[in-house]
């Protein structure tokens, strides 16, 4: 889970997502908006008898910000929570399906953004399989042993298969423009970037460390990002195509933020 708003366990709830899954949060900065719901949702993991480690990523000062939340007897999580800090770019977190990168941005404060890469993988060929005679239960011996014998002759895995290249997408997280999204979004095939405010408040963005969806556009475009996915738009814009509009017109592949959206890539 990246960023834990106030209320984020109803909304999973509500879209089908078990919160008892989640395994690790990632924080990208200690300011309230981003981080209100996860004290609602240790409390009903401990409703839950949840037993399972949570790990909460985030910048400097995470570990002792909560320790100090959770040391409240009231609040205090019934399972074991375990705590990662990121200054600089580093690995935080791998599984056998992806690898999370943690790196600075440009916000108030301390501030990461993540870059989530999927692991390459194999994928059969399905023609050059069913010639080669792969039917039924030889697809998993054959995945398993790298070889078989199919009517006398035999069959390599890697003749009948070939490598998937892994799906990337990065979070910026609260940030005005600033390189290391670019570098870390190269190529990404989905870029979640915040779009606080239009260029009709340019000099507000600024000031509070935070992007235009102009802004967001041109890191995509310099990153030759396949997809935008503008987010964290300021309540005043009440009418939120309107950001929209401003950032197709220099990214025209980019999609708004809405609860409940699913996202192919």
């Amino acid at each position: 889970m990246f960023d834990a708003c106030e209320g984020v366990q109803q909304q999973m709830m509500k879209f089908g997502v078990s919160p008892s899954k989640v395994q690790v949060v990632f924080l990208s900065h200690l300011h309230a908006d981003h981080f209100l719901g996860l004290l609602g949702f240790v409390q009903s993991q401990n409703l839950m008898a949840r037993r399972e480690q949570l790990l909460i990523v985030g910048p400097k000062g995470t570990k002792d910000f909560f320790e100090a939340i959770f040391s409240n007897k009231q609040l205090s999580a019934q399972f074991p929570i375990k705590y990662k800090e990121a200054t600089r770019e580093t690995k935080v977190f791998e599984n056998d399906l992806f690898a999370v990168t943690a790196f600075p941005v440009k916000h108030a404060g301390a501030a990461l953004g993540y870059a989530v890469e999927c692991h390459s993988y194999r994928r059969y060929q399905e023609d050059k399989a069913r010639a080669a005679g792969i039917r039924g239960i030889l697809f998993t011996i054959l995945a398993e042993k790298k070889e078989v014998v199919v009517d006398g002759k035999k069959v390599k895995y890697d003749d009948v298969t070939y490598l998937q290249e892994g799906k990337k997408f990065v979070y910026s997280g609260d940030t005005m423009p600033c390189p290391s999204v670019v570098q870390h979004a190269q190529g990404a095939d989905l870029l979640i970037h915040e779009s606080t405010f239009g260029e009709d408040q340019k000099d507000i963005a600024a000031e509070k460390r935070h992007s235009t969806a102009g802004q967001a556009a041109h890191q995509a475009k310099k990153a030759k990002a396949k997809k935008l996915l503008l987010i964290h738009i300021s309540n005043r814009y009440e009418d939120r195509k309107v950001l929209l509009e401003e950032a197709a017109k220099v990214f025209p592949e980019t999609l708004l933020a809405a609860e409940g959206l699913e996202i192919e890539v």
